[in-house]
């Protein structure tokens, strides 16, 4: 028992960590790793919360596919995890549909020089 469990904890000490990486409706991947992610299992809109508070990047996994919402405070996000009903939160005060785009992410696009 004690020489499978060292032979076990010898493998995972030689996997190579990786960090999870999601694709967005916007066909871009985000790399999880400064994201603190939640599974939820209380809400039939959201399956899944990732959040990174440095960058106020909040990520929504909703019927399997992840939108990025940008500029999310942590209040926010507080507020959606409390709430009694996550998806009408949601709907409401985050979805691009309802706050006019208020958390769209904006891309920096490269700039060219003539």
């Amino acid at each position: 028992m004690v020489r499978a469990l060292v032979l076990l904890l010898a493998q995972l000490a030689g996997t190579p960590i990786v960090s999870e990486t999601v694709e967005t409706g916007e066909h871009r991947p985000v790399d999880l790793q400064t994201f603190e992610c939640r599974d939820i299992t209380r809400s039939t809109v959201l399956q899944r919360v990732c959040y990174d508070r440095a960058q106020q990047d909040l990520l929504v996994a909703n019927n399997g596919a992840y939108e990025r919402y940008c500029g999310v405070t942590a209040d926010t996000v507080e507020r959606l995890l409390g709430a009694p009903s996550m998806g009408q939160f949601f709907n409401r005060n985050i979805r691009r549909e309802a706050t006019s785009g208020r958390y769209a992410c904006r891309t920096r696009e490269p700039v060219q020089r003539s």
